[in-house]
């Protein structure tokens, strides 16, 4: 299918009344639970619209943190007639051939050479929809963001995709550091010393929701009359990858017992990051919450997720045939769950129904999406007449 000019980098905010964010969560080999999710979606898109429409179709900005960061390259990078070369329904087969290759070198060469093949010579700027994909520099000791808005104006960001992925995937103690320089177009050498994305940023939504806020403040004319604190005009769903149970982690009692390697390591799980980004991944959600909340506007937020994950299932690593298939079976159970939002007084997560779950959910902000896209369509072509007239 050739490119209609549908996609929302073509059809911008300015010619509808939302902008729509997809965010996705890092999570290492737990994608997959995501994959389900995304597959699902786009499934009811493509019941509105048609078996070609592709999620970077709806949405304004994808952003994706370590594992999320790969699936938004994935859906967003186009293939040889400018459509995505992935649709939703290929993240899962791509996690159940490659990973099992993937977590066991930790050298992260056959990552790199697998996104080297599948990315090829993408670079930022030329994604299908905006992307926005954080990083950590660790010479710098500071987050490196790569958003293809940001690349417009700052051309030593304009890096392949498949260095931003192998980058924002380098989650300490599984993979190592990813170095890379890049010549931009002003023949100017930059150099990037980074790490998972997860360091900075686990749960990318705020990061994406400040990148389109600066494109506000800048006046960029694809964002029409929004103006900067408009959160209420912003569609958000964030996707997370799952995330152990929680009274059954860790205790403070058993912590006090351990020397450095067990913050490091302890009966296969990987303390210090798993503190590091749950942490981040919730006050995420936290501050989310408050502001939707803050703006009357909650119908505009879903976030999915999963806090009960036990055993192997909670493993950011574990590739083995058995765990690759539960956690396909823990992402259909998951759209089968009660939407829950969080508690703002105290941070617990809740139903807000016993019937509405996320399936159905879903569904409906599938139609918002694709109202919003029809609208644009419609302005996009009435300005086209006009100026030709």
């Amino acid at each position: 299918m050739e490119d209609d000019g549908s996609n929302n980098k073509n059809n911008p905010p300015s010619y509808g009344k939302l902008i729509t964010i997809l965010s996705l969560d890092g999570g290492g080999i737990r994608g997959i639970i995501a994959g389900v999710v995304l597959a699902y979606l786009e499934n009811q898109l493509q019941e509105l619209d048609g078996k070609d429409v592709r999620l970077a179709d709806y949405f304004d900005v994808i952003a994706g943190t370590s594992t999320g960061g790969l699936i938004t390259a994935m859906l967003t990078t186009p293939d040889l007639t400018g459509r995505p070369k992935f649709a939703a329904k290929d993240i899962v087969p791509f996690y159940l051939k490659h990973s099992p290759k993937i977590f066991p070198q930790l050298t992260g060469e056959y990552l790199g050479k697998l996104l080297s093949n599948l990315l090829g010579e993408t670079k930022l700027h030329q994604t299908l929809t905006n992307v926005v994909i954080p990083t950590f520099d660790i010479k710098k000791l500071q987050p490196t963001i790569f958003s293809s808005y940001q690349s417009l104006v700052d051309p030593s960001l304009d890096v392949k995709l498949s260095d931003i992925c192998v980058a924002t995937s380098a989650a300490p103690i599984f993979f190592p550091p990813h170095f890379f320089s890049n010549k931009d177009s002003r023949g100017k050498t930059s150099e990037f010393h980074l790490v998972d994305g997860g360091i900075a940023a686990n749960n990318p939504t705020l990061v994406a929701m400040t990148a389109v806020t600066r494109q506000i403040l800048k006046s960029n004319p694809d964002m029409g009359k929004l103006k900067p604190l408009g959160y209420d005009k912003f569609l958000v769903i964030s996707v997370g990858m799952g995330s152990a149970k929680k009274e059954k982690k860790y205790s403070a009692e058993k912590a006090a017992k351990w020397g450095i390697v067990s913050w490091l390591y302890d009966h296969g799980s990987n303390p210090i990051l798993d503190i590091t980004l749950e942490s981040s991944s919730d006050m995420v959600h936290y501050h989310s919450s408050v502001l939707f909340a803050a703006l009357q506007s909650e119908d505009k937020y879903l976030r999915i997720d999963v806090d009960t994950l036990e055993g192997d299932a909670s493993s950011l690593d574990l590739a083995t045939t058995p765990n690759l298939e539960n956690l396909i079976k823990i992402g259909k159970k998951m759209l089968k769950k009660k939407v829950r939002k969080m508690n703002i007084d105290c941070g617990v997560y809740e139903p807000i129904s016993k019937k509405l779950t996320n399936k159905k959910e879903l569904k409906r902000f599938a139609k918002i999406l694709s109202d919003e896209k029809k609208l644009r369509k419609k302005r996009s072509d009435s300005i086209t007449k006009d100026a030709s007239n």
